[in-house]
């Protein structure tokens, strides 16, 4: 099965998901079992399903073959090749492939000159009127390769302007942006491209980023810190002829193997292989060097073998368009799909199943315990009623003060949960007093003018490390006030159990370790490409305080905005069983009383009583038995390994 047909499947098996999840938040609606918060949840986790994206990154320098190895794992189907595949730069700024049913087919094109502001592309893309937009005909491929040709237009400027832009135009080894006969320098015409077209591969969700060689890659650090790193699969791409270079291995070490470590779903390509077939040879010979390149490739990047895929992508294409079955085995192409769906889709899959797996566990465990205590409370009820036949009138005053004698202890009780309502809302105050961005702009703010009134390159590199320290310091303040929070509610949950019955388990735990490793990824990016001793003293003050605050500063107040967010669900979420169970306790407490009440009134309406109860009853049970249905409908999609076994109705 080819890499298209497993992600097809996967879909499948995510509409599969969506659908249950769908028709478990209509059934509780239906059923008068949801509230605010619950809707909100399963409505934030069916967005999130719906919005699912598999991000596949194809990293090399110019003239490795990317846009024909593009074409030939994922557009083979559309019977052409859908990018444009020539001798030469043929991408000239990095290119995102995806399609967004709120547009129209189009190329969109970011201006060069953009750069020139303190914006990142990530901010760019919310204004579109900041992008030129060329239309695309979906029934013509020629409208399609006559558009993406914009990708690889260039735009002649001063050395000062090149400059200005983030090109490296005084660097000795750096021919590629050195100043022609009359003094100027040829630059990319366009900073970013984003194609919408309605391919079935991109209309599931599939995002292609295309990206240009090193110098282009080193001068947009946004794909280094954003998009490159929170790619699903990274496929770097070489020359089956040249093996390894010094810009390759420039590119490998900087921007994909950062740290000495490769991370799942991180795939070499040694392209090209079809150079290597000689009618002179014996396949063996053939095989033989190809394996000698291979293992010389893999021992420069430090790699095993095993990881280094031969394969030529033209020849690949070429097979799969004309069906030949002999020339795609020959072109190797079905290994490196093999390799990358095993790396891909279970690497996403199993990302989409931890975080529904826990959010709709943590829905159905609070609908669980809601029904749990409805049906607790009715059956102390039918117990008190049954116990009233042929008792007397003064039993069932007795019986009449006796819950009465329980609400008022409940409502006393109540007064310590308004309590714990209050510390909690001064312990949330403390927590985003260190975690919201008003702390955040503040450090930045401070930062920003240290670097400005440096003046020695040590005291950049300075306000840069107290930049971070200062973050971390908001995120550990912020773990202890979590740590507090979470104390509280145990020790609350616990007394409640205890003194009234209610059904509240253990409250849900929260951890900013993942913030706190996304800090550490960013110093490290920011000390090898801002804060080294070479690009404190060859580049410009000015230049390094505008790359931090435009790259860096940026990717850590994202990743504040989706810790605060994080917070605040996760907050909710453990209020809300607490908000549920107390609210249905005084339901139930009421209800008894009115029981007790009608039947001291009027004796012949007990019999009718029990009955209505125990129909209700009924009613309870069929529902958590529905509730059980639906929960492993759910349970059985997120642990089924085999998802191309998987047939939508």
């Amino acid at each position: 099965m080819t890499l298209a047909h497993q992600f097809a499947a996967y879909t499948a098996w995510r509409t599969l998901l969506a659908s249950d999840i769908a028709e478990f938040q209509t059934w509780l609606t239906e059923n008068e079992l949801s509230d605010g918060q619950i809707d909100l949840r399963l409505g934030q986790l069916l967005e999130r399903l719906a919005e699912d994206r598999l991000n596949v990154a194809f990293v090399a320098e110019f003239s490795r073959g990317k846009s024909e190895l593009i074409n030939a794992i994922f557009f083979a189907d559309y019977g052409d090749r859908m990018l444009p595949s020539s001798i030469g730069r043929t991408t000239m700024c990095p290119t995102e492939l995806l399609f967004d049913g709120n547009k129209p087919p189009q190329l969109e094109l970011l201006p060069i000159q953009t750069r020139a502001s303190n914006t990142g592309v990530g901010e760019y893309k919310r204004f579109p009127d900041q992008w030129e937009r060329l239309p695309i005909d979906v029934d013509s491929p020629e409208s399609l390769q006559d558009a993406l040709r914009h990708v690889s237009e260039t735009t002649r400027v001063t050395p000062d302007e090149a400059s200005r832009l983030g090109f490296a135009t005084d660097e000795e080894d750096n021919d590629l942006y050195r100043p022609d006969a009359e003094g100027m320098v040829e630059i990319p015409r366009w900073r970013h491209a984003l194609i919408n077209f309605p391919h079935p591969l991109l209309k599931q969700g599939l995002v292609i980023l295309d990206t240009p060689g090193l110098n282009a890659i080193g001068a947009e650090p946004e794909l280094t810190l954003s998009l490159l790193p929170n790619a699903h699969a990274v496929l770097f791409i070489l020359a089956a002829d040249t093996g390894v270079t010094q810009s390759d291995l420039a590119i490998w070490k900087e921007h994909i193997c950062t740290g000495g470590t490769t991370r799942r779903g991180r795939l070499v390509v040694l392209n090209k292989i079809d150079g290597q077939w000689d009618e002179l040879k014996t396949e063996a010979e053939i095989n033989a060097e190809i394996a000698r390149q291979v293992e010389q490739s893999a021992q420069i990047l430090d790699l095993p073998a095993s990881q280094v895929f031969p394969v030529s992508a033209q020849k690949g294409l070429v097979a799969k368009i004309n069906q030949d079955i002999e020339l795609l085995a020959r072109s190797r192409l079905p290994m490196l799909e093999a390799a990358l769906s095993d790396e891909l889709i279970p690497a996403k899959r199993d990302i989409v199943c931890e975080s529904t797996g826990q959010e709709f566990g943590d829905v159905a465990k609070r609908v669980r315990t809601l029904l749990e205590s409805r049906q607790s409370g009715l059956s102390e009820q039918l117990t008190e009623l049954t116990e009233l036949r042929g008792k007397n009138r003064g039993v069932v005053e007795y019986m009449m003060g006796k819950v009465r004698t329980e609400k008022d202890e409940f409502e006393q009780g109540l007064q310590r949960y308004y309590a714990v309502r209050s510390v909690f809302s001064t312990l949330t105050n403390n927590l985003f007093a260190h975690l919201g961005l008003d702390r955040l702009r503040q450090v930045t703010g401070e930062t920003r003018e240290a670097m400005l009134e440096a003046s020695f390159s040590k005291n950049l590199s300075s306000a840069m490390k107290s930049f971070f320290a200062q973050t971390r310091r908001a995120l550990a303040d912020s773990s202890h006030e979590i740590g507090e929070i979470l104390a509280m509610m145990e020790m609350v949950y616990k007394k409640f159990t205890v003194e009234h019955g209610l059904k509240l388990g253990s409250p849900t735990t929260f951890s900013l370790l993942r913030y706190e490793k996304e800090m550490d990824r960013l110093e490290n990016w920011c000390d090898s490409h801002l804060g080294s001793t070479v690009s404190l003293l060859t580049h410009d003050k000015k230049n390094i305080t505008q790359k931090f605050f435009e790259e860096v500063a940026v990717q850590v107040r994202r990743a504040f905005e989706r810790a605060n967010k994080d917070a605040e669900i996760w907050l909710r979420a453990i209020m809300a069983p607490m908000e549920t169970q107390v609210r249905e306790h005084q339901i139930q407490l009421k209800r008894r009383l009115e029981s007790i009440k009608r039947i001291h009134q009027a004796t012949d309406t007990l019999e009718d009583r029990i009955a209505e109860l125990e129909t209700v009853g009924t009613g309870l049970q069929q529902q958590i038995r529905m509730l059980d249905n639906m929960e492993a409908r759910v349970q059985e999609l997120l642990e089924t390994e085999q998802i191309d076994e998987l047939q939508v109705a």
